[in-house]
């Protein structure tokens, strides 16, 4: 694995080893890494196992995950959600609607009524164990739907870092040795550890994980979607979650969806089970970095839970995954990062007592000549570097 160290930094970015060694201040960090120290990872246990960055070019190499320092290093906790931050953090769904556990029972779809469950936002997980690439985390609570179902859940996870070979099987393509990688993926399990089975008229949850990035404006997100037409499988994007998008911001075409990354216009975009290709990315051309997220996505499954913050004729309609730009929620308004993210969905846990589900939700970052990246871009996003740089630009 090599660096490139030819590549300087764009103003503003942080290097890992300056942001490890914050959040080392602040909390305990495990991290992994290959042999040579060149790809790294961060992970907190206080903050559910969740990954905070990584980086492919050691500790002067650029950290690639978003981290909310301000929040961080005032020691505070938040009411709604604590945006610590991270590339890789367990949540689960569903967020709206009659079988929401971010809204107690009868309360209105409100944001002073959205609160993120303490299990998933503040308390810690139990580290088991841990090597030089592989950690693994254990929690156990009791979360209550909008309707008022109680729900008894075990929770492992495991954090694992991928080799270079690994990787870039994982992608499909040859290696390219001017291209720096870290590649790892967080193996996620929920177990029904209650007495009753969880069913569909009741309420299902979710695995939901989020990763959270910094933001460019020359930051782009890209979503390859399946061809076809809506009577078949559905539309080929949900984009009003808060509103139309502005075109400028978002291009949608048969096979591929551009959105915007920069930090400056909070938006969000769904895509459907039967849309989805179980992998979505971002190109940051500032940095020369391509970012790749792969999951899970099951042949056939198609109940989802579904986030949308009212009562819903079809609550199991949901995304597989999701991309978000934050931005002000208001005009004047100081937004909650900026950060972007790129999320990905289990199906609906329909678990008896003792039965678990998985998702594995898997973090690529490449780091290279435009050249190079190319391969990369094509064979897995099904799009050239020169065609995601120029999408928003161009009608």
């Amino acid at each position: 694995m090599t660096t490139t160290g030819t590549i300087p930094h764009h103003a503003g970015a942080a290097s890992y080893g300056d942001d490890a060694a914050f959040l080392k201040r602040h909390t305990e960090v495990i991290e992994l890494s290959d042999a040579k120290g060149l790809a790294k990872v961060a992970v907190v246990s206080a903050w559910q196992g969740r990954v905070m960055t990584s980086t492919a070019g050691a500790d002067a190499g650029l950290s690639f995950g978003w981290i909310n320092r301000e929040l961080i290093a005032s020691g505070k906790l938040l009411p709604h959600m604590n945006a610590f931050g991270g590339e890789d953090r367990f949540w689960m769904g569903p967020e709206g609607g009659q079988f929401s556990i971010f809204f107690a029972k009868g309360v209105k779809f409100e944001f002073e009524n959205w609160f993120t469950p303490a299990a998933f936002d503040t308390l810690p997980f139990k580290t088991l164990r841990h090597s030089r690439t592989k950690a693994v985390f254990a929690s156990e609570f009791m979360l209550t739907n909008y309707s008022g179902a109680r729900f008894e859940v075990a929770v492992n996870r495991e954090v694992r870092l991928l080799n270079t070979k690994a990787a870039w099987q994982k992608l499909g393509v040859p290696p390219a040795a001017e291209v720096s990688v870290v590649a790892y993926e967080s193996d996620n399990k929920i177990t029904n550890r209650g007495k009753h089975a969880w069913q569909k008229n009741t309420g299902l949850l979710s695995i939901w994980i989020l990763g959270m990035f910094t933001p460019s404006p020359s930051a782009t997100i890209v979503v390859p979607i399946k061809r076809g037409p809506e009577s078949e499988l559905g539309v080929k994007v949900t984009s009003d979650y808060f509103g139309q998008i502005p075109p400028e911001r978002l291009v949608v075409r048969d096979d591929v969806i551009f959105f915007s990354a920069d930090g400056k216009y909070r938006s969000k975009i769904g895509i459907n089970p039967k849309r989805a290709r179980g992998v979505s990315g971002s190109y940051d051309a500032d940095n020369k970095v391509l970012t790749i997220a792969q999951y899970t996505l099951p042949s056939g499954a198609t109940d989802y839970v579904n986030s949308l913050w009212k009562l819903q004729d079809n609550p199991y309609a949901g995304d597989a995954a999701n991309c978000y730009n934050d931005g002000p929620p208001a005009p004047g308004a100081k937004p909650m990062g900026p950060f972007f993210e790129l999320e990905s969905s289990s199906p609906a846990a329909a678990l008896a007592p003792g039965k678990s589900l998985s998702h594995v939700h898997r973090t690529i970052h490449l780091r290279g000549p435009e050249a190079a990246l190319d391969a990369v871009a094509r064979r897995v996003l099904g799009v050239s570097i020169a065609d995601i740089k120029t999408a928003l630009k161009t009608r």
